[in-house]
């Protein structure tokens, strides 16, 4: 019997990668949050994936956290913020030789969970597939993409690749994750805020070319302050090749914002701003980023955190 996955979050990732790992016969259960949801879910009869417009349902078994089954494969999709309290909840849970998988965006909270449940190992990942609800428990696959797995502390690859082989999970262990996820962040911090202010898709971004440039200057700057000049290279072509690539879409932080639901700035800004200042570097145009974005959640009754 091979070792089951327990995916906490049943956001559009963790919905997707465990209707995936169900669809492969693998087998998954599905952390929610309380009782309630547990309900909600099963009377839900499973996780709805729809890929090219066919629908289809996997009866994945749904469990909180408080269910007494050892978990020794845990998949965190939750977001940046809910990490580190969602599997310190679930730590009493966690075998002797468990592998927690953080599927988090932006940096900082990696750290935090290995911090937490330091017996465990945590391996980061770095994805760029697109997936959205379209109803409770049901995802959209809306973007095949790639994913990136690593162990900064712990170089060799974990045996369960074989699993996301199985389920159709393209994806690549990485030696040099760090650089991946700082990549990412700087990405994502060229992109998203500017969105958000700009009230616009990604696409819109090709109208503000100035302030896009000035902002992959200085992320490029913080990034070679970190040791990480191979993130840095070519930083504002690869925002630019996004930005078209992606330009019909909205940003995760967008979405958020729109949705009213609070958005992951400490994990992708303000972690950049946080580290910049550490590092006693001068990034006038992402710190006034910063603000502009805190002040405009702040109009809009959202957190700033």
């Amino acid at each position: 019997m091979s070792t089951p996955w327990h995916v906490l979050g049943a956001g559009s990732l963790g919905t997707l990668w465990a209707a995936r790992l169900a669809r492969a016969g693998l087998p998954v259960r599905l952390i929610v949050r309380d009782v309630t949801r547990l309900r909600s879910y099963e009377a839900a009869g499973g996780l709805t994936l729809v890929e090219q417009g066919q629908a289809s349902t996997y009866a994945v078994p749904g469990q909180t956290p408080d269910n007494p089954e050892p978990i020794r494969r845990l998949l965190v999709a939750c977001k940046a913020y809910d990490a580190e309290s969602a599997v310190a909840r679930l730590a009493p849970r966690l075998t002797t030789d468990a592998e927690l998988i953080l599927l988090q965006n932006g940096l900082g909270s990696q750290d935090a969970v290995a911090t937490r449940v330091p017996q465990a190992r945590c391996i980061s990942a770095s994805s760029t597939e697109g997936a959205f609800r379209d109803g409770d428990w049901r995802v959209v696959f809306a973007g095949h993409g790639f994913t990136w797995l690593g162990d900064a502390g712990h170089p060799v690859a974990p045996i369960w690749l074989d699993d996301l082989e199985a389920a159709r999970i393209p994806h690549e262990w990485s030696t040099d994750i760090l650089t991946r996820l700082w990549r990412k962040l700087a990405l994502n911090c060229a992109i998203n805020p500017l969105t958000v202010l700009h009230n616009c898709r990604n696409g819109g971004l090709q109208e503000h070319h100035c302030e896009v440039a000035t902002l992959c200057a200085e992320l490029a700057e913080l990034l070679q302050r970190c040791g990480q000049p191979a993130a840095a290279e070519n930083l504002q072509q690869e925002v630019e090749r996004v930005i078209h690539a992606t330009a019909a879409n909205y940003s995760s932080m967008y979405q958020d914002v729109a949705n009213q639901r609070r958005t992951e700035i400490s994990y992708l800004l303000g972690h950049a701003c946080t580290v910049a200042a550490r590092h006693q570097l001068n990034l006038p145009h992402l710190n006034q980023l910063q603000q502009r974005l805190v002040t405009h959640l702040h109009s809009l009754g959202l957190p700033s955190d």
